[in-house]
């Protein structure tokens, strides 16, 4: 199944670049994961807990980056097996242009192309199921991508500058302010 979006993101695309390489941001980022570990260099370990129709499995796999043109684009390439309830794997082809956002301010488009494919138990739900999951998959990872890198829009300002307490996860926008940019 392949799959084709595009989000503005209210960052400059040296802001977003980052995010995209920054492992607290991917975890964040990326709907279930419990652990990721790893470097962009060696790739991330990860460990995410899923259920997909009536399955509900742990995938551990791999997540790579290759093709990489600095500050431009990129493409993640993850693979991960959930026991006997089969694999999955894809790869995210990602690249990022400035763009101006509504309100006349300079943002960042960020475009994707998602092509994912399943095997095992998994791949018998039938197509309809695993192309809706998968497209929920992509469309949340780059909802929460964004909102991690800028922060919801109606969050009071109060709120978005506050930090988050020890323990609790960081407020939505924390890597935006954590890199002091706009």
């Amino acid at each position: 199944m392949q799959m084709n979006d595009s989000r503005l993101i209210a960052a400059s695309p040296a802001v977003v670049w980052a995010a995209l390489l920054n492992p607290e941001v991917l975890k964040a980022a990326v709907p279930g994961c419990e652990e990721l570990t790893g470097s962009v260099a060696e790739g991330y370990e990860a460990a995410v807990v899923q259920k997909v129709g009536p399955v509900k499995a742990r995938f551990t796999g791999l997540v790579t980056f290759a093709d990489i043109v600095e500050g431009e684009s990129l493409t993640l390439l993850g693979e991960g097996k959930g026991g006997a309830a089969g694999f999955a794997k894809g790869e995210a082809k990602v690249a990022l242009e400035p763009a101006t956002l509504e309100d006349g301010s300079a943002g960042t488009k960020l475009t994707y192309t998602v092509d994912a494919k399943v095997g095992g138990k998994l791949a018998q739900l039938g197509s309809r199921i695993i192309d809706g999951f998968a497209r929920k998959m992509a469309d949340e990872f780059f909802g929460r991508f964004a909102d991690a890198v800028e922060g919801p829009k109606d969050e009071p300002e109060a709120e978005a500058e506050a930090p988050a307490a020890e323990g609790e996860a960081p407020k939505k926008g924390w890597f935006k302010r954590m890199l002091g940019s706009d």
